[in-house]
């Protein structure tokens, strides 16, 4: 297969390129743009790009260095004027006018392809008007354009997250179809880390709010097969996907054999005849040596009861098809708001198998 000339603006940290980077596609990146620093610094360590192809201002691009040089162009501008998250300003907010940037970008560059992503709230913002400017302005650039909805659980997954995809091709007579859902095979589960550090468990206040709002259902899931959209702030506000788990990571060694554990909860033995107890607000006395503590069965023994945790940094990146091949770089705050404004990688698979079928096909063929 040739070489895609890939470029990508509000590029966040590269989704499409890592989709390009799972499917062993080869490709080369022409440009990249973000205007969050810390999203540079994730994007450096992923990609290969030279400085001088990276941009912190779409409007800062050199149109004119790479018009007709771009095969696939990759954008999704910020959505917050659109979505039923925020204000909703619409193309009153500057971010929403991005969307005009990325129309222009299209027209000096003039790309084989292009797609466009953002929230499905655009297509309905001001009772669709907002939507028929938007269509008009890429409808402007001359290229045949095909959008729809997607949902990242209708391709591979366990995601509900819709957003609004617009592909365009310069070729008029070029055939589209967007690819059909698929049945899910995974759930949330199985995309988790085996041991989470201490520092993603809940304290007593987190665990009661988040136990609150989830009996009340309002906007937070424990342990859900299928998670809620993701979002760039979910981890730090109590709200979003959490992970109950039972019992607390201490040291195996520290737990009692199920022989011991009925020993000790038994009625007691032949030199101490009290109540066996765990959990004891107050601590039996310790014994002098620690060879000699817990041999009498009458010491001091803990349960561990259920522990809810927020998602890693990792498990948010593996519920946005980012393998683990991608580095993380930033803190854990910088990860979570770059994982939840990102695109999910699948659902750009899913796209790309479409767009390329022919030249992939002939690769399976040779």
């Amino acid at each position: 297969m040739r070489t895609i000339n890939l470029a990508t603006a509000f590029s966040g940290i590269g989704a499409i390129e890592h989709a390009f980077k799972r499917m062993n596609i080869p490709h080369r990146i022409i440009f990249a743009c973000d205007i969050d620093k810390f999203v540079k610094q994730s994007y450096f360590a992923n990609y290969e790009i030279n400085e001088e192809n990276w941009y912190d201002d779409i409007h800062d691009i050199n149109t004119k260095k790479y018009k007709g040089k771009v095969d696939l162009l990759v954008g999704g501008s910020p959505c917050q004027s659109f979505s039923s998250v925020g204000k909703r300003k619409g193309l009153n907010d500057e971010r929403g006018n991005l969307i005009f940037s990325y129309i222009n970008l299209i027209k000096q560059i003039e790309p084989e392809i292009f797609i466009f992503e953002n929230v499905k709230g655009l297509l309905t913002h001001n009772k669709g008007e907002t939507w028929k400017i938007v269509e008009q302005g890429f409808k402007s650039t001359g290229y045949k354009i095909y959008y729809d909805i997607l949902n990242a659980k209708d391709y591979g997954i366990p995601q509900h997250r819709e957003r609004l995809f617009l592909i365009g091709f310069k070729d008029k007579k070029r055939k589209f179809k967007f690819p059909e859902p698929q049945e899910l095979k995974y759930k949330v589960k199985d995309f988790l880390i085996d041991k989470a550090d201490e520092k993603y468990y809940l304290g007593e206040k987190g665990r009661k709010f988040v136990e609150e709002r989830y009996n009340h259902n309002y906007k937070v899931q424990i342990n859900a097969d299928i998670m809620m959209c993701q979002k760039a702030n979910q981890q730090f506000n109590w709200h979003g996907d959490f992970i109950r788990e039972e019992g607390r990571p201490v040291e195996e060694k520290y737990f009692l054999s199920d022989a011991v554990k009925k020993y000790v909860l038994s009625s007691g033995t032949k030199n101490f005849y009290q109540k066996p107890e765990t959990d004891l607000e107050i601590a039996r006395p310790l014994l002098s040596t620690m060879a000699s503590m817990h041999r009498a069965g009458v010491d001091n023994y803990y349960t561990y009861g259920d522990r809810i945790r927020k998602l890693t940094p990792r498990e948010c990146l593996r519920l946005m098809g980012f393998d683990d091949s991608f580095k993380i770089v930033v803190s854990d705050t910088q990860m979570y708001k770059q994982a939840g404004n990102s695109i999910v990688v699948n659902v750009l698979m899913a796209l790309l198998r479409e767009i390329y079928k022919e030249e992939l096909d002939e690769i399976k063929e040779n």
